[in-house]
């Protein structure tokens, strides 16, 4: 699907990738409705956009649907069409295993995770079927098909992503709505600030052999993927390594990553 011309959502729009792609979707002529759950950061957002009509922001938790409901009309207000969903919004737990983390943690994750995603989603296709051409991308990540230790819900959150959104490419194939599911590896980004988890510190992240990605680099290679009606979009040296890997040698995979892991988590 092209994106000049187009109408598209952003969650997850005031920080990070998900406002790389929001002013990478401008760029590239497209309308946008950024949606973030914090004000300051669609600020900057609108900021860094300049002057433009094209550009509408919205407030709203996507993990309540009643929000999201409330958010459709809000963006059909302003912009009248919407051709184009980005479930990028997403969190990550503190570093801590599955018996250490408290419920409330586990609860969170999910509910932004794969809840939000799926109320978006829900609320939104009524909408792309209308549409002559529409695109729904939904984030998962590589801890969506690469087991982390010590990042065990967060990637259950996102296999969850993943496979509903393989499931719904399923499910629309024979209409107008395309459907990608977008792998990133490690992306510079914000994330553990917004989601009030300490970053990791020690060996087990000094001894990686892959750096993080810019943020921007990373929104330019998922707009191209969108452009090119990919089925999975994978970002990053990591993602194509770690991908390839888990298919042939799913076991040495996990051991790969577990050391890596394994001075975060205290064990080394």
């Amino acid at each position: 699907m092209k994106i000049n011309g187009h109408t598209f959502v952003v969650t997850g729009g005031g920080s990070g990738m998900g406002q790389e792609l929001v002013l990478q979707l401008l760029a590239r002529g497209a309308t946008v409705a950024a949606v973030d759950i914090r004000q300051a950061g669609l600020d900057e957002t609108t900021a860094r956009a300049g002057a433009t009509d094209r550009l509408s922001t919205h407030i709203a938790d996507i993990s309540d649907k009643d929000a999201v409901d409330a958010l459709v009309v809000s963006v059909l207000d302003r912009h009248g069409t919407v051709d184009g969903l980005f479930n990028n919004a997403g969190v990550i737990q503190p570093f801590q295993k599955v018996l250490q983390l408290d419920l409330a943690v586990i609860e969170r994750v999910m509910n932004i995770n794969f809840y939000g995603t799926l109320h978006m989603t829900r609320a939104f296709l009524p909408h792309l079927l209308e549409r002559p051409a529409a695109h729904i991308i939904n984030t998962s990540s590589m801890g969506g098909f690469l087991p982390v230790p010590g990042q065990a819900i967060y990637g259950a959150s996102k296999a969850a992503v993943k496979l509903m959104t393989e499931a719904l490419f399923a499910e629309l194939l024979e209409t107008n709505v395309h459907v990608s599911a977008v792998f990133p590896g490690a992306i510079a980004t914000h994330i553990s600030e917004n989601s009030g988890v300490a970053a990791p510190t020690g060996s087990g992240a000094d001894e990686s052999k892959f750096h993080p990605m810019a943020a921007d680099e990373a929104a330019h290679k998922i707009l191209d993927g969108v452009e090119d009606d990919d089925y999975h979009i994978l970002v990053g040296t990591d993602a194509f390594m770690m991908d390839k890997l888990t298919r042939l040698m799913p076991e040495r995979a996990v051991k790969i990553i577990q050391k890596q892991m394994k001075a975060l988590l205290g064990d080394g």
